[in-house]
């Protein structure tokens, strides 16, 4: 399976450095008007219009190779079993098996109620609300 997913990410790729080149050597349309009437259309290499069916016909085909490899990568991408390499996720799998127990289950919860001496933790008392009003005010 591996070297499947290789050669056809490899061909992706290829396809893709091949469509850069050829949109970056294609004429664009204002350059067909000045080959009309004659402006450097005889010296090309392809004619006077052969370049451009044959490097629009090999642009296209190269665009369907490549949307072709696309579907097939994300197809092979979501038939694998979800396996994570993460340090993120190995961190949090081992750090919730050495999570401690809760401290208190069933009635303890339960506000109101007593639970046992041992199951209560120790709760420290409130602080003293702050002074307003009249006994902020400094006295002699």
């Amino acid at each position: 399976m591996n070297v499947v997913l290789t050669i056809v990410l490899a061909l992706q790729m290829l396809a893709a450095l091949g469509m850069i080149g050829l949109i970056l050597v294609q004429h664009g349309k204002g350059a067909d008007m000045g080959a009309a009437f004659g402006s450097g259309g005889s010296g090309s290499l392809f004619g006077a219009s052969g370049s451009a069916n044959f490097l629009s016909r090999t642009t296209g085909v190269l665009a369907a190779v490549f949307f072709a490899c696309t579907l097939l990568l994300a197809y092979f991408g979501n038939a694998q079993p979800r396996t994570s390499s993460s340090v993120l996720d190995a961190a949090a799998v081992s750090g919730a098996a050495s999570a401690p127990a809760p401290a208190a289950s069933g009635a303890a919860q339960i506000p109101g109620t007593t639970a046992p001496a041992a199951v209560q933790p120790a709760v420290p008392a409130p602080p003293a609300p702050a002074a307003s009003g009249a006994a902020q005010i400094p006295t002699k």
